[in-house]
């Protein structure tokens, strides 16, 4: 069988122990040495990096994984993970929310398909896209839909591409898109059990 990527890890058979999502911006501030003031640089890049540390685990366990990321031949594949302890939303988001008209840039999106009062939850995940064009966003404000069901909502990072008039959200068990963030994984054997192995990702942009 050919492989085919994004793929999924096998987190099914054996989740991480422990997982670090970190939020990245293309900024810097420069302080001046005589004053101490700040000039504060931002540029548009935004972008997650995740980290899976996994425990140890007997071989058939550990297989599943060393296979899996063996497929994904260092930086070259790519594969789908998500947050398992935000996988369901605090708001209720009651209805199927859909963007609401095309050409939207930035960090805010205007969404409907929503029913009257439906709310978000600053901190609630969702995914725009699917495949290789998966995005993983957070909300960084509440919000609540008016009586038409829509609503404007603020999240990060900003978008890399316009989502179509009617793209679908996906709330719950949102997903982003990774790449390992070095050429390969390292796997340590002990106490006859294999384990050790942490797999650093980086948001494939």
């Amino acid at each position: 069988m050919t492989i085919s990527w994004p793929t999924t890890l096998p987190v099914a058979t054996r989740g991480a122990a422990e997982i670090v999502i970190t939020p990245n911006v293309a900024g810097g501030v420069s302080s001046s040495p005589f004053t101490g003031e700040q000039q504060v640089y931002m540029h548009p890049g935004e972008w997650w990096m995740i980290e899976l540390r996994l425990g140890a685990m007997n071989r058939a366990d550990a297989e599943e994984w060393l296979g899996a990321l063996l497929g994904l031949n260092g930086p070259e594949g790519t594969f789908l993970a998500g947050d398992p302890l935000g996988a369901a939303p605090r708001g209720t988001w009651t209805g199927s929310p859909l963007v609401n008209g095309a050409s939207q840039t930035g960090k805010t999106l205007a969404i409907d398909g929503m029913a009257a009062g439906a709310t978000g939850k600053r901190g609630d995940w969702f995914q725009l896209g699917s495949g290789s064009s998966t995005r993983l966003h957070k909300l960084t404000a509440d919000f609540t839909a008016n009586g038409s069901g829509e609503a404007t909502i603020d999240f990060w990072p900003r978008l890399r591409a316009s989502p179509a008039n009617n793209d679908p959200l996906t709330i719950a068990n949102a997903l982003g898109i990774w790449r390992l963030a070095t050429r390969g994984v390292p796997w340590t054997l002990r106490d006859v059990q294999i384990g050790g192995i942490v797999i650093p990702g980086m948001e494939v942009l």
